[in-house]
C-alpha cells in the first residue's frame, strides 16, 4: 500500500508499511497485481492454505517499489505451483528479461533462472489489450508515469474494479483514465500527496514525479462516477494518526472513501 519504499514500524502498523501488491479473486482465478514485498504475505498465506497452485501476475510497472517482493515470493520457488506473468516490454526487454535483470550480481545473489521452480509463463502485455482468465476480464491503459505504467480494469460477474497505481494527473490522459473507470465498482488509485505537498506549498515540488494527489483522485472518482474510491500508493512518510487525517479530509468532498489497509479483505 506504501509507495516508493516499506514503512515499517510501531506508527505504521493500522494502515501498513509493505509496497504494493494487490490479490483479487474471481471464481477460481487468483489475479495478484505487482509484486512489492506485500506479496511475501501472499506467498505465505498462499502455503498455508495450500494453494490455489495456479495465479496470473500482472506487473502494472518494473519501478523497484513493485518488484521488491518477488525474490522472496515463496511460492515461486515450489514446483507444484503455476504462474502466468503479464507485464509490459520496455525498450527490446520481455517482461521475462526485465525480471530477470533485477536479479543479477552485484544486486542480487542469486538469479531466478537457478532459483525459481515454480512453472513460469511469461506473456508480455501492451495498453489497449484485453484478456480473458476464467470468468474475468482483465483490460489494460497506459497511464501517465515516468517509464510507462499500466492500469487494469477487472470485470467479473457483474463487479468491476479499476487498479491505477502511480499515475499523475495534469495531462492528456487524464479522460482516458476517466473513460477506463466510467461507473465501476471500486477505483483503487495513487492518492500519495495533497495539493499542498505536490504543488510545494509543503516541503519540495512533486510534479513530474509521476503521482497525484487525493483532490486529483477524488475529481476522477466523480467524473467516472465510480462508487467506491479506495486511496493507494501512501506517502511513506505519513503515519496512521497523519492517515487518519488524510482520510477525514478527504471524505469532506466523498464521504465513501477508504484508504488502503494492508489484508484487508474487501467484497464487492
Amino acid at each position: 500500500m506504501r509507495g516508493s519504499i516499506p514503512a515499517p514500524g510501531p506508527k505504521t502498523q493500522r494502515y501498513g508499511g509493505n509496497t504494493p501488491c494487490v490479490e483479487m479473486r474471481c471464481g477460481d482465478e487468483l489475479l495478484i497485481f505487482d509484486l512489492g514485498t506485500g506479496v511475501r504475505e501472499l506467498g505465505w498465506e498462499l502455503l498455508r492454505a495450500g494453494g490455489p497452485a495456479r495465479a496470473s501476475i500482472f506487473l502494472s510497472h518494473y519501478h523497484y517499489d513493485h518488484l521488491q517482493g518477488l525474490p522472496f515470493f515463496t511460492p515461486i520457488f515450489i514446483p507444484k505451483f503455476a504462474f502466468t506473468v503479464y507485464g509490459a516490454p520496455r525498450g527490446s526487454h520481455s517482461v521475462k528479461e526485465v525480471l530477470a535483470g533485477q536479479m543479477v550480481q552485484p544486486y542480487f545473489p542469486v538469479t531466478a533462472e537457478e532459483t525459481f521452480k515454480a512453472q513460469l509463463t511469461y506473456k508480455n502485455l501492451e495498453a489497449g489489450q484485453q484478456l480473458e482468465i476464467g470468468p474475468a476480464r482483465v483490460r489494460t491503459l497506459d497511464l501517465n508515469h515516468p517509464g510507462g505504467n499500466l492500469g487494469y480494469r477487472v470485470e467479473c460477474d457483474g463487479r468491476s474494479v479499476v487498479y491505477a497505481t502511480d499515475v499523475e494527473h495534469g495531462c492528456e490522459k487524464d479522460e482516458a483514465l476517466v473513460e477506463f473507470a466510467r461507473g465501476t465498482d471500486m477505483l483503487i488509485i495513487d492518492a500519495m500527496y495533497t495539493e499542498d505537498e505536490y504543488r510545494g506549498r509543503k516541503g519540495s515540488a512533486k510534479i513530474g514525479w509521476g503521482h497525484s494527489t487525493w483532490e486529483s483522485a477524488v475529481e476522477t472518482a466523480n467524473a467516472a462516477k465510480v462508487k467506491q474510491l479506495v486511496l493507494f500508493h501512501h506517502e511513506t512518510t505519513r503515519d496512521d494518526a497523519a492517515m487518519d487525517e488524510f482520510v477525514e479530509e478527504v471524505r469532506k468532498h466523498r464521504p465513501e472513501t477508504i484508504a488502503a489497509v494492508e489484508q484487508e479483505i474487501l467484497k464487492l
